[in-house]
């Protein structure tokens, strides 16, 4: 896996992360153990998982649109 690969799933792992964060801020820890679930705990932690959400058009509208609507399931239990 190539520095530009990586660097491309730190920079969409740190979107999502600052997006819920920031979307969010009166569930944080909700937020917080839906970040775990989805990157895995130290050592193990993961950042291509926030893969997951994206499109092969890169657009970060829906990629985020994706987060929103696999979080707000998650909270209500359907995943």
């Amino acid at each position: 896996m190539g520095p530009g690969l990586k660097n491309r799933q730190a920079q969409t792992a740190a979107r999502c992360k600052e997006h819920l964060r920031a979307t969010y801020r009166a569930q944080s820890a909700l937020v917080e153990e839906f970040i775990i679930e989805i990157e895995g705990v130290e050592p193990a932690v993961d950042p291509a998982k926030w893969g997951q959400f994206t499109d092969p058009s890169r657009s970060i509208d829906t990629m985020l649109k994706r987060l929103d609507s696999r979080f707000n399931q998650w909270l209500n239990g359907d995943v």
